[in-house]
């Protein structure tokens, strides 16, 4: 076996600590036995088991202090811990035994995370079961031995855990639902969860890069219409993500001047879940991250894009020279817009049922590219071809299938209520411009919230063929499908918040100033040439473009910034948009993950200057956003990354339906200008709902 680790000084370092806790009957025993055998591979362990010193069925809680002094104690501190097992026959503790320190050592039993030895603890695993469970499990083992005690000394468990609520502080949590899965694959969970983790003295690999560290690119033809293909893989997965370049295939307006652009903007889809053995989700919410990785579940308390920078790209993972997409596996979902309590703003809680930000790890997935007309499946181990296999099954099911495969009925068309109405929406744009005259603020990105209910929670199905409709009445380069289990989000986003390259080139596409499409060729191009001619307009999108110039000089190389576009625009299906382009190279040292705080939330979103402008908002509108406002994309293990802004969005929590709207007020903003602006944004959405803005 290698030695313990040494310290600077030349002595050995102290142990890490970890302890496995949960009610009996839950499994931690066999899972505390294949960890250490894991761990064993390349580290010195030893394990504890605390049922050697329960001092008889009514002793929990005295043998849970005897195990914080007589063995957490000393092994923490690097000495050999002397302690006496219960002798169940002489009712009484017997001669003195030692467990001598290690580089790792292993605490199993209930009571092993008690409060008085978590000071003590490097990492906290909690195994749950459900109650009828465990009882089986735990006479299976013991026998009849344990039967007439079960209820003895679970009552004594649930006394410890009213109070001293263990299971809450648990760094690292498996919920053993079923039996499915073995021990061994549960610990291999529990190694992945340690190794996310990063405890000093413990090293591990770090799970994001694989065994192999480098992604498999298979090259396919023959891509199915994009909807069929996403419900041929995905249909049964309850997490899932479709990032939609919907445009690209899309033929571009007559009269969109910048459209181009759009089909330069919007070359590949995405298509992923959290599935395979790489797969993992992560959620935070109020200040903690929790990332999920089959049974095993990790509390990471702390900032949100603090533990960003820890995940992403860093090592980062081989990918082949001739494969072009920026999106090489990594994390894929949202950033809600409440997480600008980490970059100047109040901190406000997301609103109910929602998280502050949700990503998927794909260890595998799909990216069609619409230039090639081919797409690729990725894998992140060298799987002989498996994934690559199930993705052609899938294309050609899809194919034969076609667009005419019979589809499940949408929801009926919802009735929405808007939380202001004409008259106090107005009376805020005011208030607005009120501010902008006292010198609190340039321009202020107001807006107001839709909502409605089903009569019932829409079904995967039914959520899928919502999405169709949307990204066939609204085409655009950022269109997204995003299922995290009872939360989805649907929307077409015309909008790029920001894209970085593997190689440090940044660039943001801000969109400031909207038009309604005309009902004739006449109509749409005057709304357009009245669009481009538009002062408020162009000041609007000039004041956003240099507070993105200054967002992004945070973490550029000096002199890298620049705007190659400006007041260029960009026609969709049922708007015109004022659309420019800031581009800039990243500092080679700077983090990427701060690169993107420094430019978040959008300013598009916000106005100018940000932080004195995101407090009037929330005094203005007096109610969170959610995910609306924040950014959606993928952080790629390259290195790279592309976000886009989330508007246009409909935000599903099981029957509750939300749509955020609003635009940018400007000193010479007319308050009932900013509502027909209001209207025409939401048309796209509700029309592909069947439903209207409501009176």
């Amino acid at each position: 076996m290698p030695p313990p680790s040494p310290t600077a000084a030349g002595t050995a370092a102290l142990p890490v600590m970890i302890a496995v806790d949960g009610f009996s009957g839950a499994g931690k025993t066999t899972l505390a036995i294949e960890l250490a055998a894991a761990l064993r591979a390349h580290h010195r362990v030893s394990l504890f088991h605390l049922e050697d010193i329960y001092p008889g069925w009514d002793g929990l809680a005295e043998g849970i202090a005897y195990y914080c002094e007589k063995v957490a104690a000393p092994l923490a501190a690097g000495r050999p811990a002397v302690w006496r097992a219960w002798d169940w026959e002489a009712g009484s503790y017997g001669p003195p035994r030692s467990t001598a320190p290690a580089e790792i050592i292993i605490l199993e039993g209930v009571g092993a995370t008690a409060a008085g030895a978590g000071h003590l603890l490097d990492a906290a695993v909690w195994v749950s079961a459900p109650a009828g469970l465990r009882r089986e499990q735990a006479l299976e083992r013991d026998g009849d031995t344990y039967a007439p005690h079960w209820e003895r000394w679970a009552a004594q468990e649930r006394r410890w855990a009213a109070a001293d609520p263990a299971a809450a502080r648990a760094d690292i949590t498996v919920d053993r639902q079923h039996r499915h899965g073995t021990p061994a694959e549960a610990a291999g969970y529990v190694l992945r969860a340690l190794a996310g983790l990063q405890l000093p003295r413990l090293q591990l690999s770090r799970p994001e890069a694989g065994a192999a560290g480098a992604v498999r690119v298979d090259r396919l033809e023959m891509p199915p219409e994009p909807a069929e293909l996403f419900a041929a893989l995905y249909a049964d997965s309850p997490r899932a993500v479709w990032l939609d370049s919907s445009s690209a295939a899309s033929p571009a307006p007559a009269a969109a001047s910048g459209s181009a652009h759009i089909t330069a903007r919007s070359r590949y889809s995405i298509m992923a879940d959290d599935g395979g053995p790489h797969g993992r989700y992560a959620e935070h919410r109020g200040g903690v991250t929790t990332i999920v990785s089959g049974p095993v579940s990790v509390s990471r308390p702390g900032p949100f894009f603090q533990w960003l920078d820890t995940v992403w790209g860093e090592p980062r993972a081989a990918v082949p020279r001739d494969y072009p997409c920026g999106f090489a596996l990594g994390w894929v979902g949202f950033l809600g817009y409440e997480l600008k309590r980490e970059t100047g703003g109040a901190d406000l809680p997301a609103p109910d049922g929602a998280p502050d930000a949700a990503l998927l790890f794909t260890g595998r997935a799909v990216v069609l590219d619409h230039e090639l007309d081919c797409l690729y499946a990725l894998t992140l181990d060298d799987d002989g071809g498996a994934w690559a296999g199930r993705v052609r099954r899938a294309v050609h099911a899809a194919v034969s299938a076609g667009p005419g495969l019979p589809r499940r009925p949408a929801p009926p068309a919802p009735q929405f209520s808007v939380r202001d109405s004409r008259t106090s929406y107005q009376a805020k744009v005011r208030s607005a411009q009120q501010e902008i005259t006292d010198g609190n603020s340039y321009e202020v990105c107001l807006t107001t919230s839709l909502s409605a209910r089903l009569p019932n929670p829409p079904d995967g199905a039914q959520l899928l063929e919502l999405y169709r409709e949307l990204r066939k009445r609204s085409p655009a380069p950022f269109a997204s499908l995003l299922r995290f289990g009872s939360f989805t989000l649907a929307g077409t986003s015309p909008e790029r918040f920001l894209s970085i390259a593997a190689d440090g080139r940044l660039r943001a596409e801000p969109i400031e100033g909207t038009r309604p499409r005309g009902a004739t060729a006449e109509e749409d191009r005057r709304l357009e040439e009245d669009l481009v001619s538009s002062l408020k307009d162009r000041a609007e999108n000039v004041m956003i473009v240099d507070l993105l110039r200054n967002d992004l000089s945070r973490s550029a190389v000096p002199g890298s910034v620049a705007v190659p576009r400006l007041f260029a625009v960009e026609s969709y299906a049922t708007v015109h948009q004022l659309v420019s382009t800031v581009d800039a190279r990243l500092l080679p040292e700077a983090s990427r993950a701060e690169a993107v705080a420094a430019a978040f939330p959008p300013g598009s979103m916000t106005g100018a200057p940000k932080i004195s402008t995101m407090a009037i908002l929330d005094r203005l509108e007096g109610a969170p956003r959610g995910p609306y406002s924040g950014v959606a994309g993928w952080f790629s293990l390259s290195g790279a990354a592309d976000l886009s802004v989330v508007i246009r969005t409909l935000g599903v929590q099981g029957s509750s339906l939300t749509l955020g709207v609003g635009g940018a007020v400007t000193a010479d903003s007319d308050p009932a200008a900013e509502w027909e602006e209001v209207r025409a944004k939401a048309f796209g959405v509700l029309s592909a709902l069947g439903s209207r803005f409501p009176d």
